[in-house]
């Protein structure tokens, strides 16, 4: 398949930030291209957004059913290979379920449903279909994560004992939600969101990353949620102790009404014989700490990383001293995504380091992790089993 794949997109209509980041970063490596969308659910708005990415008129949609009539109606050399779906979590069920069902490959935001039967439903199609699904927990896509993985995998600082994982913010102090901000709207309403408000928008991301890295599952959680902001239908605070898999013991907390945290995302993760740090904010360093010695300050870019970590050269894009961050970070999984299209439409195999990016399996956990983490909590904060 020498050409671009053809990319269309749900969601990410005007004012919406997550679907301008998909485009911007799946544009980075020339190997996608956005044909066509369903940007909102006004048509009227849908069409305007369509005019301000220069789409045809006639590759945008009022509604994704339509957008799925219209592009099976469109020869197969002229359709789209994939779609991105950047709306609000109530919706990624159907839409991706649909399209799957189409024929597409799909790509989504997270979390990836509303509940565990949906993402164990939605993980049985994507494997009726053939189809590459793809989601997107896009942390797992900076180069110094990866760099944590390997340092783990091959036993740099030993069996681990502790994860400790956090992920503040302070954009939802107040009540925006009743101030006229979309994005509060949405994720604080739990026909929209789901069961979990920061739990499920960010501690997901918190819990993917700790199993990403370390390579251990969570076994049971103790979670104690709260809605601090008078009215507020969901958590906008948490607390978990987490119990893993050959005895690690961990702790997660998750806020989105700390004041002055912009987007906290960070991971300590200890070991016999060191311990690693990592922080999004600072995402191009990778803190490595050994028994009576210096702490390490590991450097993005730099030949000793690639010698560790294949998978972290691969994952970094310009020379050391140039930060790289969000986008690149993105772009990397989609850059596997497209490697697993590409060989699902040849019926190859892709190769191994091309799969590393979140798929239906890590929505499922996502999912399993936000489900827990409520019943433990509407239960007073008691140790509940993860499946």
């Amino acid at each position: 398949m020498l050409r671009k794949l053809r990319m269309g997109m749900v969601g990410g209509g005007k004012g919406a930030f997550i679907g301008d980041v998909h485009r911007k970063a799946s544009r980075l490596d020339g190997q996608i291209e956005l044909v066509a969308g369903a940007f909102d659910i006004v048509p009227e708005k849908s069409k305007a957004m369509g005019d301000e990415l220069f789409l045809p008129a006639r590759r945008v949609y009022g509604t994704y059913q339509e957008m799925i009539a219209g592009e099976l109606a469109l020869p197969a050399a002229e359709r789209i290979d994939f779609v991105t779906i950047v709306t609000p979590n109530k919706s990624h069920f159907p839409i991706a379920k649909a399209f799957l069902e189409a024929g597409f490959h799909v790509y989504c935001e997270k979390p990836m449903t509303m509940d565990v039967a949906e993402a164990k439903t939605l993980q049985e199609i994507v494997k009726k279909s053939g189809k590459v699904f793809g989601l997107n927990h896009n942390y797992t896509g900076y180069p110094m994560v990866k760099l944590a993985r390997d340092m783990v995998r091959t036993g740099e600082i030993g069996a681990i004992r502790k994860i400790v994982v956090q992920y503040p913010q302070g954009w939802l102090a107040r009540a925006e939600e009743k101030a006229g901000s979309m994005q509060a709207s949405w994720r604080t309403d739990p026909k929209q969101s789901g069961a979990a408000g920061s739990m499920g928008d960010i501690g997901t991301h918190a819990e993917n990353l700790a199993e990403y890295i370390t390579g251990l599952r969570v076994s049971e959680i103790c979670a104690d949620l709260t809605a601090f902001v008078p009215g507020r239908m969901l958590d906008d605070d948490g607390n978990c102790l987490l119990r893993f898999e050959k005895g690690a013991k961990g702790l997660l907390h998750v806020s989105q009404v700390s004041i002055g945290e912009e987007n906290g995302l960070a991971i300590w993760i200890y070991g016999e014989n060191g311990g690693l740090e990592w922080h999004q904010e600072h995402p191009n360093y990778l803190h490595v700490k050994r028994i009576n010695a210096p702490v390490e300050v590991w450097r993005r870019g730099n030949p000793y990383v690639a010698a560790k970590s294949p998978a972290a050269a691969k994952a970094t894009r310009l020379p050391s001293g140039h930060p790289e961050a969000f986008f690149e970070a993105l772009a990397n999984l989609y850059s596997g995504f497209v490697d697993a299209v590409r060989a699902s439409d040849a019926g190859t195999k892709v190769a191994d380091d091309a799969l590393d990016f979140p798929t239906v399996a890590d929505g499922v956990r996502g999912m399993q992790f936000i489900e827990t983490v409520v019943a433990s909590s509407k239960a007073g904060a008691v140790w509940v089993k993860m499946p």
